[in-house]
């Protein structure tokens, strides 16, 4: 669990969460065995820290307290959180700092590409806090971003997951024109969820974002993923998943949500690993390229071996045509 001030000793320190302070504390339910892990500890883990830490980067592995992480940073995986770390938006499921951003770093694209190239990547996933408060909602720097991991690691395969770009006229065209190899954008929940976590967004807007993707450029892969265990029906997932294959998209990951603080959304229900498999069979059936869905899978995780998965799997589909 992780604790609503970032230095619970200093009075001075910054509340991480201050839309959220007044509420009271929900209750934490406890974690069963199957999400579980390990603190991290090895020789990997630290050597990605160093790196992350020497170009002055920002991970969502560290800010969104990811499970996974001590897993990833072992193999040398980091999914780099451009624009800072202060989000303009407050889901009521997110760890992420809410606030008035700092101003954009113009060394960041360099910065990240220079990691990249360190760290030896074959794919790498770049995401973002939500920066409202950008005529183009950040999507100038995203461009960025790309251009410099293409010229200094041309190799490396390139994930995003964006905001929504809301009210912000022409950024997606402008990420989509930049090539990403992947482009994700996360739904998070069911829509009848929408005004209690997720209230900055609109699930529609969400949707038309993804299917305008394809149409922009029908060969550039698209994913999408949601949180179960909070308090969505089983029926709604159901819908969720239609409404995305309407939208031609190609990958849906599904993972367990899980309350970083006493005051953020509580864990509704813990679901099962065998419901799980049960959803990535629904799924495949109607029609996703790639699906992943467990209690641990997040968004990044096994990126790299799900991209080259997802492309042999439409490979297949294709010389099936």
């Amino acid at each position: 669990m992780v604790t609503i001030l970032d230095k619970i000793n200093d009075p001075q320190a910054r509340i991480r969460h201050p839309e959220k302070a007044h509420r009271p504390d929900t209750e934490v339910m406890r974690k069963p065995e199957w999400i579980r892990v390990k603190a991290p500890t090895s020789k990997g883990y630290a050597e990605t820290r160093s790196i992350v830490k020497d170009n002055k980067l920002v991970t969502v592995c560290e800010e969104a307290g990811c499970p996974n992480i001590g897993e990833c940073w072992d193999k040398k995986h980091a999914t780099f959180m451009i624009m800072g770390e202060i989000c303009t938006r407050a889901c009521a499921f997110c760890n992420v700092a809410t606030g008035k951003p700092n101003a954009l770093d113009m060394a960041e694209p360099e910065n990240v590409a220079k990691a990249v190239k360190q760290m030896g990547l074959q794919h790498v996933v770049i995401t973002s806090v939500d920066r409202d408060d950008l005529d183009d909602g950040g999507a100038e720097h995203f461009e960025k971003v790309i251009f410099a991991i293409r010229a200094a690691s041309p190799e490396t395969t390139i994930e995003i997951l964006t905001p929504d770009f809301l009210k912000k006229p022409g950024a997606l065209e402008r990420v989509v024109a930049a090539k990403p190899d992947v482009f994700n954008h996360n739904l998070e929940t069911v829509p009848g969820n929408y005004l209690t976590v997720r209230p900055g967004a609109r699930y529609f807007h969400s949707m038309r974002l993804l299917q305008r993707v394809k149409e922009l450029d029908p060969t550039m892969f698209t994913k999408s993923g949601i949180m179960v265990g909070l308090g969505e029906e089983r029926n709604e997932v159901l819908q969720l998943m239609d409404d995305l294959r309407v939208a031609d998209v190609d990958f849906l990951t599904i993972g367990q949500y899980l309350q970083p603080t006493r005051k953020h959304h509580k864990v509704m229900s813990f679901v099962t690993p065998d419901e799980f498999k049960s959803y990535e069979t629904v799924a495949y059936a109607k029609g996703f390229l790639m699906v992943s869905a467990s209690p641990l899978t997040r968004s990044s995780h096994h990126a790299g071996d799900d991209f080259a998965r997802l492309k042999a799997n439409r490979e297949k589909l294709w010389a099936t045509r």
